[in-house]
Protein backbone atom coordinates (compact mmCIF):
# COMPACT_ATOMS: atom_id res chain seq x y z
CA UNK A 1 0.00 0.00 0.00
CA UNK A 2 1.24 3.40 -1.23
CA UNK A 3 1.00 6.60 0.35
CA UNK A 4 0.49 7.49 4.15
CA UNK A 5 -2.46 5.81 5.93
CA UNK A 6 -4.46 5.42 8.54
CA UNK A 7 -5.69 1.75 9.51
CA UNK A 8 -8.46 1.19 12.35
CA UNK A 9 -8.49 -2.03 13.48
CA UNK A 10 -12.11 -3.31 14.68
CA UNK A 11 -12.05 -6.70 16.19
CA UNK A 12 -13.73 -8.47 19.04
CA UNK A 13 -10.61 -10.74 19.43
CA UNK A 14 -7.67 -7.97 19.34
CA UNK A 15 -8.01 -4.45 21.58
CA UNK A 16 -9.13 -1.69 19.24
CA UNK A 17 -5.76 0.32 18.09
CA UNK A 18 -4.87 2.26 15.01
CA UNK A 19 -2.18 2.31 12.97
CA UNK A 20 -0.01 4.94 10.54
CA UNK A 21 1.85 3.24 7.60
CA UNK A 22 4.06 5.15 4.85
CA UNK A 23 4.42 2.99 1.73
CA UNK A 24 3.04 -0.21 3.81
CA UNK A 25 5.87 0.50 6.65
CA UNK A 26 4.51 0.93 10.07
CA UNK A 27 5.44 4.05 11.22
CA UNK A 28 3.28 4.75 14.80
CA UNK A 29 0.39 2.39 16.85
CA UNK A 30 -1.89 3.72 18.93
CA UNK A 31 -3.48 0.66 21.61
CA UNK A 32 -6.80 0.68 23.51
CA UNK A 33 -6.10 -1.17 26.69
CA UNK A 34 -9.07 -3.10 27.70
CA UNK A 35 -11.92 -1.83 29.11
CA UNK A 36 -11.82 -3.16 33.07
CA UNK A 37 -8.07 -1.93 33.12
CA UNK A 38 -8.20 0.81 36.04
CA UNK A 39 -4.17 1.70 34.98
CA UNK A 40 -4.76 5.90 34.39
CA UNK A 41 -4.55 7.16 30.75
CA UNK A 42 -2.61 9.91 29.83
CA UNK A 43 -4.42 12.87 29.52
CA UNK A 44 -7.60 11.47 31.34
CA UNK A 45 -8.73 14.66 34.18
CA UNK A 46 -9.77 13.21 37.17
CA UNK A 47 -11.14 15.08 40.67
CA UNK A 48 -8.43 13.92 43.40
CA UNK A 49 -7.63 14.44 46.93
CA UNK A 50 -4.78 15.32 48.56
CA UNK A 51 -3.60 12.34 51.08
CA UNK A 52 0.06 12.98 52.13
CA UNK A 53 2.83 16.10 51.67
CA UNK A 54 6.01 15.66 50.36
CA UNK A 55 8.11 18.69 51.26
CA UNK A 56 11.09 17.49 50.48
CA UNK A 57 10.46 16.81 47.03
CA UNK A 58 8.03 19.77 46.94
CA UNK A 59 5.21 17.43 45.70
CA UNK A 60 2.20 16.24 47.46
CA UNK A 61 0.35 12.52 46.74
CA UNK A 62 -3.21 12.24 45.77
CA UNK A 63 -6.14 9.76 45.89
CA UNK A 64 -6.95 9.21 41.74
CA UNK A 65 -10.46 7.08 43.21
CA UNK A 66 -10.48 3.21 42.99
CA UNK A 67 -7.05 2.91 44.92
CA UNK A 68 -5.11 5.03 42.34
CA UNK A 69 -2.20 7.57 43.32
CA UNK A 70 -0.67 9.92 41.89
CA UNK A 71 2.22 12.64 42.26
CA UNK A 72 1.94 16.19 41.52
CA UNK A 73 5.12 18.48 41.73
CA UNK A 74 5.62 22.28 41.73
CA UNK A 75 1.86 23.14 43.36
CA UNK A 76 2.43 25.49 46.56
CA UNK A 77 -0.02 25.95 49.77
CA UNK A 78 -2.03 22.20 49.31
CA UNK A 79 -2.91 20.29 52.42
CA UNK A 80 -4.45 17.28 53.25
CA UNK A 81 -7.73 16.56 52.37
CA UNK A 82 -7.69 19.34 49.92
CA UNK A 83 -9.43 18.51 46.66
CA UNK A 84 -8.64 19.72 43.22
CA UNK A 85 -8.63 18.47 39.35
CA UNK A 86 -5.57 16.66 37.86
CA UNK A 87 -4.41 15.11 34.82
CA UNK A 88 -2.36 12.31 33.67
CA UNK A 89 0.61 13.95 32.24
CA UNK A 90 2.49 10.01 31.66
CA UNK A 91 2.64 6.56 32.91
CA UNK A 92 4.42 5.67 35.78
CA UNK A 93 6.65 3.06 36.51
CA UNK A 94 5.54 -0.02 38.01
CA UNK A 95 5.05 0.44 41.87
CA UNK A 96 5.34 4.09 41.44
CA UNK A 97 2.73 6.79 41.58
CA UNK A 98 1.23 8.19 38.39
CA UNK A 99 2.48 11.75 37.94
CA UNK A 100 -0.02 14.03 37.11
CA UNK A 101 -0.30 18.03 36.38
CA UNK A 102 -2.47 20.71 38.00
CA UNK A 103 -2.99 22.74 34.66
CA UNK A 104 -4.99 20.45 32.81
CA UNK A 105 -4.87 20.88 28.76
CA UNK A 106 -7.62 20.59 26.14
CA UNK A 107 -6.05 19.25 22.98
CA UNK A 108 -8.29 18.39 19.55
CA UNK A 109 -7.19 18.42 16.13
CA UNK A 110 -7.23 22.19 15.42
CA UNK A 111 -6.79 23.78 18.80
CA UNK A 112 -5.48 23.55 22.35
CA UNK A 113 -7.69 25.11 25.50
CA UNK A 114 -5.08 26.27 28.35
CA UNK A 115 -7.37 27.35 31.40
CA UNK A 116 -3.97 28.20 33.39
CA UNK A 117 -2.32 30.05 30.47
CA UNK A 118 -3.82 33.47 28.68
CA UNK A 119 -3.27 34.62 25.78
CA UNK A 120 -4.09 33.32 21.88
CA UNK A 121 -1.57 32.34 20.28
CA UNK A 122 -1.09 30.58 16.60
CA UNK A 123 1.04 27.74 15.28
CA UNK A 124 4.48 28.98 13.84
CA UNK A 125 4.05 26.97 10.64
CA UNK A 126 1.34 28.69 9.68
CA UNK A 127 3.40 31.79 8.06
CA UNK A 128 0.78 33.38 6.01
CA UNK A 129 -0.16 36.57 7.41
CA UNK A 130 -3.98 36.67 6.08
CA UNK A 131 -4.25 33.24 7.16
CA UNK A 132 -2.92 33.47 10.81
CA UNK A 133 -5.27 36.45 10.92
CA UNK A 134 -8.48 34.28 9.80
CA UNK A 135 -7.71 32.05 12.22
CA UNK A 136 -7.09 34.18 15.32
CA UNK A 137 -10.80 35.67 14.13
CA UNK A 138 -12.25 32.22 14.56
CA UNK A 139 -10.72 31.19 17.63
CA UNK A 140 -11.23 34.02 19.58
CA UNK A 141 -15.18 34.33 18.26
CA UNK A 142 -15.36 30.62 19.37
CA UNK A 143 -14.13 31.23 22.37
CA UNK A 144 -16.62 34.18 22.77
CA UNK A 145 -19.56 32.35 22.02
CA UNK A 146 -18.19 29.57 24.12
CA UNK A 147 -18.00 32.21 27.50
CA UNK A 148 -14.44 30.66 28.55
CA UNK A 149 -12.12 33.60 29.39
CA UNK A 150 -8.63 30.84 28.98
CA UNK A 151 -6.04 30.86 26.66
CA UNK A 152 -5.84 28.65 23.60
CA UNK A 153 -3.24 27.72 20.85
CA UNK A 154 -4.30 27.46 17.17
CA UNK A 155 -2.52 24.14 15.79
CA UNK A 156 -1.19 23.33 12.69
CA UNK A 157 -3.69 21.23 11.15
CA UNK A 158 -5.99 23.94 11.33
CA UNK A 159 -4.35 25.80 8.46
CA UNK A 160 -7.05 25.98 5.30
CA UNK A 161 -9.70 23.85 7.65
CA UNK A 162 -13.20 25.14 7.16
CA UNK A 163 -14.47 28.31 9.78
CA UNK A 164 -17.39 25.85 10.77
CA UNK A 165 -14.68 22.84 11.79
CA UNK A 166 -12.61 24.80 13.93
CA UNK A 167 -14.82 26.69 15.82
CA UNK A 168 -16.89 23.17 16.64
CA UNK A 169 -13.37 21.88 17.78
CA UNK A 170 -12.71 25.16 19.96
CA UNK A 171 -16.44 25.17 21.49
CA UNK A 172 -15.99 21.67 22.37
CA UNK A 173 -13.18 22.31 24.09
CA UNK A 174 -14.27 25.03 26.01
CA UNK A 175 -17.02 22.98 27.08
CA UNK A 176 -14.73 20.32 28.59
CA UNK A 177 -13.04 23.13 30.28
CA UNK A 178 -16.35 24.40 31.82
CA UNK A 179 -17.08 20.91 32.96
CA UNK A 180 -13.55 20.46 34.80
CA UNK A 181 -13.73 23.97 36.06
CA UNK A 182 -17.39 23.65 37.71
CA UNK A 183 -16.62 20.30 39.06
CA UNK A 184 -17.78 19.82 42.35
CA UNK A 185 -15.19 18.16 45.51
CA UNK A 186 -17.89 14.52 45.39
CA UNK A 187 -17.56 14.66 41.42
CA UNK A 188 -16.72 11.22 39.91
CA UNK A 189 -13.20 10.39 40.26
CA UNK A 190 -12.49 10.82 36.14
CA UNK A 191 -14.16 13.94 34.87
CA UNK A 192 -12.44 13.77 31.38
CA UNK A 193 -11.98 10.11 30.11
CA UNK A 194 -8.27 9.84 27.97
CA UNK A 195 -9.13 9.65 23.86
CA UNK A 196 -9.15 6.13 23.03
CA UNK A 197 -6.36 5.30 19.58
CA UNK A 198 -8.92 6.32 17.34
CA UNK A 199 -9.31 9.99 18.05
CA UNK A 200 -5.94 10.30 18.86
CA UNK A 201 -5.67 9.32 15.45
CA UNK A 202 -7.65 11.81 13.64
CA UNK A 203 -6.50 14.17 16.02
CA UNK A 204 -2.71 14.02 15.72
CA UNK A 205 -1.63 12.39 12.53
CA UNK A 206 -2.48 15.40 10.28
CA UNK A 207 1.26 16.66 9.25
CA UNK A 208 1.27 15.55 6.68
CA UNK A 209 -2.45 14.38 6.10
CA UNK A 210 -3.04 10.42 5.36
CA UNK A 211 -4.38 10.28 2.30
CA UNK A 212 -6.91 7.17 3.07
CA UNK A 213 -8.11 6.10 5.98
CA UNK A 214 -9.13 2.13 5.87
CA UNK A 215 -11.25 0.28 8.54
CA UNK A 216 -11.77 -3.89 9.43
CA UNK A 217 -10.58 -6.84 11.16
CA UNK A 218 -7.55 -8.26 11.99
CA UNK A 219 -8.04 -9.82 7.35
CA UNK A 220 -7.42 -6.33 6.43
CA UNK A 221 -4.10 -6.36 8.80
CA UNK A 222 -2.99 -9.07 7.68
CA UNK A 223 -3.43 -8.71 4.36
CA UNK A 224 -1.47 -5.80 4.82
CA UNK A 225 1.26 -7.18 6.59
CA UNK A 226 0.67 -4.87 9.40
CA UNK A 227 -0.02 -8.22 11.94
CA UNK A 228 3.82 -9.72 11.21
CA UNK A 229 4.89 -6.68 11.88
CA UNK A 230 3.08 -5.70 15.25
CA UNK A 231 4.14 -8.62 15.89
CA UNK A 232 7.97 -8.55 15.45
CA UNK A 233 7.86 -5.90 18.15
CA UNK A 234 7.32 -8.55 20.78
CA UNK A 235 10.38 -9.96 19.94
CA UNK A 236 13.94 -7.98 21.59
CA UNK A 237 15.73 -8.75 18.02
CA UNK A 238 15.78 -5.51 15.11
CA UNK A 239 17.28 -6.61 12.10
CA UNK A 240 18.95 -4.36 10.22
CA UNK A 241 20.79 -3.94 6.70
CA UNK A 242 23.91 -6.37 5.72
CA UNK A 243 23.03 -8.80 8.10
CA UNK A 244 23.47 -6.38 11.26
CA UNK A 245 20.83 -6.05 14.21
CA UNK A 246 19.59 -4.91 17.62
CA UNK A 247 18.32 -6.26 20.25
CA UNK A 248 16.00 -3.78 22.27
CA UNK A 249 15.02 -5.19 26.18
CA UNK A 250 13.26 -3.17 28.86
CA UNK A 251 14.84 -3.40 32.44
CA UNK A 252 13.53 -2.36 35.90
CA UNK A 253 15.86 0.52 35.78
CA UNK A 254 16.31 1.24 31.80
CA UNK A 255 16.14 0.23 28.60
CA UNK A 256 18.84 -1.42 27.18
CA UNK A 257 19.90 -1.48 23.79
CA UNK A 258 22.84 -3.36 22.19
CA UNK A 259 24.31 -2.99 18.18
CA UNK A 260 25.66 -5.99 16.91
CA UNK A 261 27.65 -6.12 13.19
CA UNK A 262 26.74 -9.53 12.48
CA UNK A 263 29.16 -11.51 10.30
CA UNK A 264 30.36 -8.26 8.55
CA UNK A 265 34.11 -7.30 9.51
CA UNK A 266 34.58 -4.83 7.14
CA UNK A 267 36.13 -1.22 8.63
CA UNK A 268 33.18 0.13 8.41
CA UNK A 269 30.63 -2.30 9.47
CA UNK A 270 30.34 -0.84 12.83
CA UNK A 271 29.54 2.59 11.85
CA UNK A 272 27.34 1.74 8.94
CA UNK A 273 25.46 -1.17 11.79
CA UNK A 274 25.17 2.29 14.33
CA UNK A 275 23.63 4.20 12.03
CA UNK A 276 20.96 2.01 11.01
CA UNK A 277 20.30 1.21 14.51
CA UNK A 278 19.99 4.87 15.68
CA UNK A 279 18.23 6.06 12.02
CA UNK A 280 15.78 3.42 13.52
CA UNK A 281 15.65 3.80 17.68
CA UNK A 282 12.75 6.39 17.65
CA UNK A 283 10.66 4.07 15.68
CA UNK A 284 10.99 1.08 17.40
CA UNK A 285 10.89 2.90 21.02
CA UNK A 286 7.78 4.68 19.96
CA UNK A 287 5.83 1.23 18.60
CA UNK A 288 7.29 -0.18 21.39
CA UNK A 289 6.03 1.94 24.00
CA UNK A 290 8.73 2.40 25.89
CA UNK A 291 10.63 5.54 27.70
CA UNK A 292 12.62 6.18 30.88
CA UNK A 293 16.41 5.98 30.25
CA UNK A 294 17.48 4.47 27.38
CA UNK A 295 20.97 3.22 26.86
CA UNK A 296 22.44 1.92 23.99
CA UNK A 297 25.75 -0.01 23.87
CA UNK A 298 26.88 0.87 20.15
CA UNK A 299 29.19 -1.34 18.10
CA UNK A 300 32.43 -0.62 18.58
CA UNK A 301 33.90 2.38 16.81
CA UNK A 302 36.29 5.60 17.16
CA UNK A 303 34.95 8.57 18.92
CA UNK A 304 35.53 10.52 15.52
CA UNK A 305 32.34 8.95 14.61
CA UNK A 306 29.88 9.65 17.33
CA UNK A 307 29.13 13.14 15.96
CA UNK A 308 28.08 11.20 13.04
CA UNK A 309 25.71 8.74 15.45
CA UNK A 310 25.10 12.16 17.47
CA UNK A 311 23.41 13.94 14.12
CA UNK A 312 21.71 10.12 12.84
CA UNK A 313 19.66 10.26 16.27
CA UNK A 314 18.85 13.95 16.03
CA UNK A 315 17.41 13.86 12.49
CA UNK A 316 15.28 11.03 13.57
CA UNK A 317 13.91 12.10 16.77
CA UNK A 318 12.70 15.34 14.64
CA UNK A 319 9.63 13.32 13.44
CA UNK A 320 9.13 11.90 16.92
CA UNK A 321 6.06 13.10 18.57
CA UNK A 322 7.39 11.54 21.87
CA UNK A 323 9.62 14.23 24.22
CA UNK A 324 13.51 12.74 24.10
CA UNK A 325 16.53 14.40 25.43
CA UNK A 326 20.02 12.79 23.79
CA UNK A 327 22.28 12.84 27.43
CA UNK A 328 25.44 12.56 25.55
CA UNK A 329 28.24 9.76 25.54
CA UNK A 330 29.17 7.76 29.40
CA UNK A 331 32.76 7.09 30.01
CA UNK A 332 32.46 3.61 28.97
CA UNK A 333 31.41 4.41 25.44
CA UNK A 334 27.18 4.35 26.07
CA UNK A 335 25.04 6.64 24.74
CA UNK A 336 21.97 7.71 26.92
CA UNK A 337 18.50 8.97 26.14
CA UNK A 338 15.67 10.06 28.13
CA UNK A 339 12.27 9.35 27.29
CA UNK A 340 9.09 10.42 28.30
CA UNK A 341 6.51 7.80 29.47
CA UNK A 342 3.65 8.49 26.92
CA UNK A 343 2.33 4.98 26.59
CA UNK A 344 2.32 1.91 27.71
CA UNK A 345 4.79 -0.95 26.68
CA UNK A 346 3.24 -2.93 24.04
CA UNK A 347 4.07 -6.24 25.55
CA UNK A 348 1.69 -5.39 28.07
CA UNK A 349 -1.55 -4.56 25.92
CA UNK A 350 -0.62 -7.30 23.25
CA UNK A 351 1.06 -10.33 23.77
CA UNK A 352 -1.15 -12.78 24.87
CA UNK A 353 -4.15 -11.34 22.50
CA UNK A 354 -1.76 -11.55 19.43
CA UNK A 355 -1.11 -14.89 20.24
CA UNK A 356 -4.45 -16.71 20.39
CA UNK A 357 -5.02 -14.76 17.25
CA UNK A 358 -1.28 -16.50 15.26
CA UNK A 359 -2.97 -19.81 16.89
CA UNK A 360 -6.45 -19.17 15.43
CA UNK A 361 -4.76 -18.33 12.01
CA UNK A 362 -2.82 -21.56 11.86
CA UNK A 363 0.57 -19.51 11.92
CA UNK A 364 2.29 -21.15 15.74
Amino acid sequence: MNGRAIVILDDPDLPAMAALTEGGRLIDLLIDPPEDDPTPRPGAIHMARVTRLAPAMGAVFVDLGEGREGFLKGVKGLRAGDWLAVQISRHAEPGKAVPVSAEPLFKGRYAIVTPHAPGLNVARKIRDPEERARLTRIAQEALERAGLSAGLVVRTAAEGAAEAEIAEDVEELAALARLVEGAPADAPAELVAAPDAEVLAWRDWVDPEPERVLRGDSGLFDDLGLLDQIEALLSPRVPLPGGAWMTIEPTAAMVCVDVNTGADFSPASALKANLAALEDLPRQLRLRGLGGQITVDAAPCSKRDRPKLEAALKRALKSDPVETTVAGWTPLGNLELLRKRERRPIAELLRAPLERTARGRGRR
